[in-house]
Formats: C-alpha cells, structure tokens, sequence
C-alpha cells in the first residue's frame, strides 16, 4: 500500500464512511452467524464494527506488518488474527457461519486470484453460510490512491457469475455510485 492509500485507511473520514455507509450497506439483510471469517481486513477498521456483532471473528490478512499491528490492537478477545493468504485458507472446509470481505478484492492483482478467494471462501463456508461484501468501483480518484499500488478492480456485472462459479447461491449484487455489494450462499447440500 502507498503511503497516500495507507492515510486514508487510517484517517477519521474513512473510519467513518466504514461505521456509517460501508459495512451497514454490504451486511443489511445478511445474517452471517456467531463464527465468522473477514478477508483482507487490513488495518481493522471493518473488524471494530464486526467483532461487537460476533461471538468470533477471525481474519485472514496477507500484510505481515497489517496483521500483526491488528493482533497487537486487539489484543485477547473474540478476533484471531491470522498473517495469511486467502487464496489458500488455512482452515478445514465448512469452518464458519459467515464470511464478509470489504474493498479488498480489488487489491488482489489478478481476476483469477480474486476467484480463487471465492472458491476457498466457499470451502470454509458450512453449509447453508452466507458471504457478504463490498468493493470499489472506478472513479477519478481511484488510480490516485492506487498509484504504484495494486488495483484490479472488479466489475459488478461480472461478480454475480464468478460467485456462481466459485459454487454459491442466492447471489446478490447492488451497485452505487463509487462502490457495489454482494450476497451470496453456500447450497445447503452438496450435490
């Protein structure tokens, strides 16, 4: 992350955008149970809205320096804080109620890395758990903050198929003017 994207994660505006848009919008209808997983946390501001919801909250972040600065911040509790990659989820399949994942895909530097979380999403899903989101639509202002960062944004025409193919249903996808959400269930039963 560049430093101008690094402050604006951190700064009062983005905590609350987070606290009164953000997570209220991509989480409204979404019931996501009382074990949940958060991809891509980053510096946790999501987490703080999150883990005051859930009996466990557990997160997966590439950043080693992000990881371990949200392990320390939180300290003992309900969150674990896992240093990882989510294109390989270090966990059993069928492990959580629910999973949420906000404006991080686009930080993922490929589509098919973008889908390979989906799909390990959906392996540690227990059956019938729902996946809920948001991320960023193009705007001016996005290659800005991106600028000799990663930014491979997601259509949201295209997000719905790519759940479908990642093996979810009842796929939901909402736009607005600088960013889209998404639903999306693990089938109940294989088939």
């Amino acid at each position: 992350m560049n430093l101008l994207h690094h402050w604006l994660l951190n700064s009062d505006y983005w905590k609350r955008t987070v606290m009164e848009e953000i997570v209220p919008w991509g989480l409204a209808g979404v019931e996501l149970g009382d074990n949940i997983l958060e991809i891509g946390p980053g510096p946790g501001v999501t987490t703080d809205l999150l883990r005051r919801s859930h009996a466990r909250l557990t997160c997966v972040e590439i950043d080693a320096g992000l990881a371990d600065g949200l392990r320390r911040r939180l300290g003992e509790g309900n969150v674990t804080v896992i240093n990882g990659d989510a294109t390989a989820l270090p966990f059993p399949d069928d492990s959580f109620t629910g999973a949420a994942a906000f404006t991080m895909l686009h930080h993922v530097p490929s589509p098919k890395l973008q889908d390979r979380i989906l799909a390990e999403v959906c392996r540690v899903l227990r059956p019938g758990g729902m996946f809920a989101g948001t991320d960023s639509r193009w705007s001016l202002v996005m290659p800005i903050v991106h600028l000799f960062d990663t930014m491979v944004l997601v259509p949201p025409e295209t997000m719905g198929a790519r759940l479908q193919a990642a093996g979810f249903i009842n796929v939901a996808v909402e736009t607005a003017k600088s960013r889209f959400r998404f639903s999306a269930r693990k089938p109940s039963t294989r088939s």
